[in-house]
């Protein structure tokens, strides 16, 4: 068995941002209109008036400030309140494709590699374009990678599941080096006129290099994974190609991102909390042992409340970085991203954690040192 490693990781991000000003400016816009067109059920008991949002309620609730989006004015009218991304002719690359592929030739570079280095691309992420021909396989086309490629998805943990995925392949001798790619275009599934979820995803694309070790300059070393899923309908988003079947529930709420968040809070906390010390232990490290750990982005209270649950303390923000603040829950991308932006003072033996969790549940560790 061959070691893997982390060779070098990638982001694209988008080039518009949303402040917590412009979205609740733009909800609100929204409440005030729905309430004055149905006064008269709602005078009648007929129906529940909307409340206003405001940024103290979204900061206080999440910790976000702002979130990257790849379509901006659109989601901030009050008439459509969603993106609008136009169709591509198939001869185009598509544009979760296109996000993947910028994503990844930043992590390419950063590593000194080309396409002819990779092996293989797995697009790891919780909102895939289209069922078929698979997002990977457009972007290891569009790469020039030769090999094979495949699309998966674990929801918010899509991106630690693929890299256990390509550990275990270049593992088991099937590859020198895999492409994991994050693209997560979030904004497409979010329901802005949702006052309890409405500020919380963004858009961004991340890759990782995993790399057999002995071919790999530098890099993280990855010295354990572990995986874990736990049904759930507390986090739940029920689009699909059926819906045309049922077309009488095609425009129903459900058919966006649903969650109960004060129930995730309470059952995800503890399962991410011991699933990190077990695997400490199984390794022989102990919380003392890690420089830093890159949690999934989604939430400021969750990850306090699993940093202290593992650390037995609060949490600095140097051991557990946020970038929540200015990207938002970007699902798989997450914890990718704080390790792509705060892993750069690591000297060689150094170790860290890169963990993320959400529907399914489901939840990934990647325990990784520096060499």
């Amino acid at each position: 068995m061959s070691a893997a490693v982390i060779e070098s990781t990638g982001l694209w991000t988008p080039p518009h941002s949303i402040s917590n000003e412009e979205l609740v400016e733009s909800y609100n816009a929204w409440v005030e209109r729905w309430n004055a067109e149905n006064a008269e059920a709602i005078e009648a008991g007929e129906a529940e008036p909307k409340s206003s949002s405001s940024v103290e309620f979204i900061e206080k609730a999440s910790g976000i400030k702002s979130r990257y989006v790849v379509s901006k004015d659109p989601i901030l009218d009050p008439e459509i309140m969603a993106p609008r991304i136009p169709e591509r002719p198939n001869s185009e690359i598509s544009i979760l494709a296109e996000m993947a592929v910028n994503a990844a030739k930043d992590a390419l570079k950063r590593a000194g590699k080309t396409a002819e280095d990779v092996d293989a691309v797995i697009c790891a992420c919780s909102n895939l374009q289209r069922p078929y021909p698979a997002i990977a396989v457009e972007v290891q086309d569009a790469l020039g990678v030769q090999g094979w490629g495949f699309d998966m998805n674990v929801a918010c943990s899509s991106a630690t599941f693929g890299l256990q995925a390509a550990a275990d392949m270049i593992g088991g001798g099937h590859a020198r080096s895999i492409l994991v790619v994050n693209p997560e275009i979030c904004s497409g599934h979010l329901n802005f006129r949702d006052r309890d979820s409405h500020f919380i995803f963004g858009d961004v694309a991340t890759a990782i290099l995993v790399t057999r070790e002995e071919l790999a300059d530098g890099g993280w070393r990855i010295l354990g994974t572990h995986l874990k899923t736990q049904f759930s309908n507390n986090i739940r988003n029920n689009f699909g190609f059926l819906n045309r079947a049922a077309p009488e529930h095609a425009a129903e709420a459900d058919k966006l991102f649903i969650q109960e968040g004060r129930k995730v809070f309470k059952e995800v906390v503890p399962l991410v909390s011991a699933m990190i010390l077990e695997q400490l232990d199984t390794l022989g490290l102990t919380p003392a042992d890690l420089k830093r750990m890159w949690l999934h982005q989604a939430n400021l209270n969750m990850n306090r409340m699993i940093a202290h649950k593992v650390l037995g303390k609060e949490m600095d923000e140097t051991y557990a970085p946020v970038v929540l603040d200015q990207y938002a829950n970007t699902s798989s991308a997450g914890s990718i991203i704080a390790f792509h932006l705060h892993s750069g003072d690591f000297e060689g033996g150094e170790k860290g954690l890169i963990c993320s969790f959400g529907a399914g549940y489901s939840a990934g560790t990647v325990f990784v040192e520096k060499r």
